[in-house]
């Protein structure tokens, strides 16, 4: 089950953000969660089924109530939210690969007793579970799938620390396309994997603690050096060489 449910037994909207899904990708920004509005064909209406319940929910007396699934069948209650910004647009792909317009609602959890804060355990077996979905992707669905997936907004969740979702297909895309080769230095990965994979690591070249993107624009594969190197010393001349990689293919 995902989407939005309402009842007018209890005048309540139960909406739910389901990260094991693939077609929407809902985001938190701090304390505020950016939700995808329904219709999974063609562009959305925001005046039609529960999109239009959920933007009158500041007037029309409806409790909009939010759960959250990282795993399949287990649903996290959040607590009540509240519409705190105007819905806006975006571009995204329908189930068909369609480019089309999707709403997004920015909403807020209004309960005193409930919290966003989730376990980092979640966030760390949500991510492994899409880097071995990525992994069994050809390159031309992982490349879909990356076009499909990644936003110039980095999902920010609140954890024990603050903790910045990554996104598995552009760190698996980003890999390849280094095809073993260190992207700042151009020597082969040191080693290979268990896997006997050529081991590199995914970096953003401008980090997305300092506002980066989780685009295949601004990620590239370095050596274990020269990824200590970066985050270490952050150089603008090494950032433009990698910035021109990352931009060639």
């Amino acid at each position: 089950m995902g989407g939005m449910r309402r009842s007018l037994t209890t005048n309540t909207l139960v909406i739910i953000s389901d990260h094991t899904k693939g077609l929407y990708e809902d985001k938190w920004i701090g304390d505020i969660l950016h939700y995808t509005g329904m219709g999974k064909k063609g562009n959305q209406e925001i005046n039609k089924n529960q999109n239009r319940t959920l933007s009158e929910s500041n007037h029309n007396g409806v409790d909009v109530h939010l759960f959250e699934v990282f795993k399949e069948n287990n649903y996290i209650y959040r607590g009540k939210v509240k519409l705190v910004d105007e819905p806006y647009q975006e571009k995204q792909k329908d189930e068909d690969g369609f480019i089309r317009d999707v709403w997004i609602f920015p909403l807020k959890v209004i309960d005193d007793q409930a919290s966003n804060l989730v376990d980092e355990r979640i966030i760390k077996d949500n991510y492994e579970q899409k880097e071995k979905q990525a992994k069994r992707l050809s390159n031309d669905e992982l490349h879909r799938k990356v076009l499909e997936s990644q936003s110039s907004k980095t999902s920010i969740r609140k954890t024990a620390t603050k903790t910045y979702e990554r996104n598995a297909y552009v760190s698996e895309y980003g890999k390849r396309r280094a095809n073993g080769v260190c992207q700042l230095c151009e020597e082969s990965a040191p080693f290979n994997n268990k896997k006997g994979e050529p081991y590199l690591e995914t970096h953003h070249i401008v980090w997305l603690s300092q506002g980066g993107p989780g685009t295949i624009e601004n990620t590239v594969a370095l050596c274990p050096n020269c990824h200590r190197k970066m985050h270490v010393l952050d150089r603008g001349e090494d950032k433009s060489i990698l910035l021109n990689k990352a931009g060639e293919i």
